[in-house]
């Protein structure tokens, strides 16, 4: 019998299609705490896809995990786009492509 070993978070169905596939995956739920652990892991891999290869499909992995992370936290969505809306007015956005080199005293 052949084992791949991944130690790592999935999404919800994924134990389900390694089931259709005729494997046996081994699960278990992660407690907070680990949860919150494996996110940070799981935002850092899917960043670094989405840098290999800019796509709908990297980002919207992106998104997912930040959803995950705000929902562990208790965050709503109203708080964070007020949260993003209040940092817009004190400290702008990204639309103009400014780049700071330096700052002369």
């Amino acid at each position: 019998m052949k084992e791949r070993v991944y130690n790592k978070l999935v999404r919800d169905n994924i134990p389900d299609i390694i089931r259709e596939s005729g494997e046996t995956p081994v699960i278990r739920t992660l407690e907070d705490e680990e949860f919150r652990e494996c996110l940070g892991c799981k935002l850092r891999e899917e960043v670094e896809e989405f840098l290999e290869e800019s796509s709908l499909d990297e980002l919207s992995d992106i998104l997912e995990v930040l959803e995950a992370l705000a929902n562990l936290e208790g965050w709503t969505d109203g708080e964070i786009q007020r949260t993003c809306r209040n940092k817009a007015e004190s400290r702008g956005v990204f639309r103009e492509r400014i780049f700071l080199e330096k700052v002369i005293e």
